[in-house]
């Protein structure tokens, strides 16, 4: 009998341990339950300022497109018809080219603007398209990006060290600015990628507040 209860007085320990333990991991699920929430609006408020940053930064760095369109006229005019040429001018263009390029890549980016050489996936679902954006955003985007960027920086820096300027007598003596941008680009690219990523994972996710952002964005880019 003595054996009788202290079996049963072990079971009723072990069934409160259990009940506590339960009560625990209802209490910590609980709590995750009010920090999810919290926790997606920060990552969802994160992805929307990196939004904003590349449209900011895309759309004033798209105006350098008409500076360029006036100072090529400029270079036609007064070295067909005036016969003055401008070596610098003729830099400046190519000064600005770079500069629309390689700082509106990011740009392009968020608004799905890059071409895209495929079959299936213009067919695919909304989660699909994020499931390829996704890997390609980690198997690709992210490596490339900080490959350009860790490659770059010596080439760089060498060109900061001696205020490197243009080889032409009257060129431009902004050449180590002009280097800076291959670090800028792939700093930028790389940040809107890691939003295209959280976005992407959004979708696969089931949130739709990216859904349109993530496939068939249709928005004009300028």
């Amino acid at each position: 009998m003595k054996y009788f209860y202290s079996q049963t007085f072990n079971i009723v320990r072990d069934y409160r341990w259990l009940i506590n333990q339960g009560y625990t991991a209802a209490l910590k699920i609980k709590m995750v339950g009010i920090e999810t929430p919290l926790m997606m609006n920060s990552i969802v408020t994160l992805t929307k300022a990196i939004d904003r940053f590349t449209d900011f930064t895309g759309r004033l760095v798209s105006w350098f497109t008409v500076v360029m369109v006036f100072v090529v006229l400029t270079v036609v005019v007064t070295r067909y018809f005036l016969e003055v040429g401008s070596i610098a001018l003729q830099e400046t263009v190519t000064y600005l080219h770079c500069l629309v390029f390689l700082m509106g890549l990011a740009f392009t980016l968020k608004h799905d603007g890059h071409v895209r050489v495929d079959i299936f996936y213009r067919g695919f679902s909304a989660r699909s398209k994020a499931l390829v954006n996704l890997w390609g955003g980690i198997l690709f985007l992210v490596p490339v990006c900080l490959l350009i960027f860790f490659t770059s920086w010596d080439y760089v820096l060498a060109s900061w060290a001696i205020q490197e300027t243009s080889a032409e007598n009257n060129g431009l003596p902004f050449v180590y600015l002009l280097k800076t941008l291959m670090l800028i680009m792939p700093a930028t690219l790389l940040l809107q990628g890691i939003a295209e990523i959280i976005k992407s994972a959004l979708v696969i996710s089931g949130v739709d507040i990216s859904a349109t952002q993530i496939a068939g964005n249709n928005e004009p880019i300028i």
